[in-house]
């Protein structure tokens, strides 16, 4: 009778289990893509400046491979596009759209982009603080900076304004373009932070993971996916 009893429950809560996987597949994909494993690959890379501040044995070679490309025209493009992952690009981008959401009175789009990218902010200058690594000196960089390194600011702000946008669009005609100029742009800024010779590639990549997982996070808080 007791056996019974336990397969009875059991088959209840397989039951359940599976119609509630079924409601929030969406969501549990979320968690799962957007957030868990990017904050897994994060917390490995953070564990291991942590450690050791000289990083990963492919980080100088990855950075000495991309310096072969090195000539002065590239040095002033790099130094000029680069400009556009933080005051010159992102920041007036998010600006205007974040104006059109309020004006238009869309104030869960327009809260969601506004603690998006201002947590985003705070995330990546708590990381560096904390971690404080010291950026690669491997050659004199055309664009010299001086701050701590590990998360870079520039790949954290690009892909958390990306991702953003991904997020408020996807299931729209701007879904797909979004997605693909959005590539685009986040990888070329992150290949001017690593041509320029201010940040490993270790440092991209958790500024990447760090503000996919953040974006993809709030975006859950304010079931933007449910649209």
């Amino acid at each position: 009778m007791l056996n019974f009893n336990i397969w009875r429950y059991l088959r209840s809560f397989l039951s359940f289990l599976k119609h509630f996987i079924k409601a929030h597949i969406t969501s549990l994909l979320l968690l799962l893509l957007g957030v868990f494993i990017p904050l897994e690959v994060f917390g490995e890379l953070a564990e291991e400046v942590w450690e050791n501040e000289d990083g990963f044995a492919w980080d100088v070679p990855i950075l000495l491979a991309i310096r072969q490309q090195h000539n002065p025209q590239l040095d002033v493009f790099a130094s000029m596009l680069t400009k556009l992952g933080v005051f010159w690009g992102v920041f007036p981008v998010a600006t205007a759209i974040a104006i059109t959401f309020f004006l238009r009175r869309q104030w869960r789009r327009f809260l969601y982009l506004i603690i998006t990218l201002t947590g985003s902010i705070i995330i990546n200058r708590t990381a560096k603080v904390l971690l404080h690594r010291v950026r690669p000196h491997l050659w004199e960089s055309p664009s010299p900076e001086f701050d701590y390194g590990f998360p870079s600011g520039h790949a954290m702000s690009s892909m958390t304004l990306v991702a953003a946008l991904v997020i408020l669009t996807w299931g729209s005609r701007w879904g797909k373009p979004v997605l693909i100029v959005g590539s685009l742009f986040v990888l070329a800024i992150g290949w001017t932070r690593l041509y320029l010779g201010v940040h490993y590639p270790s440092d991209i990549l958790a500024g990447w993971t760090a503000s996919i997982a953040w974006a993809t996070g709030v975006s859950l808080l304010f079931k933007l996916h449910l649209k």
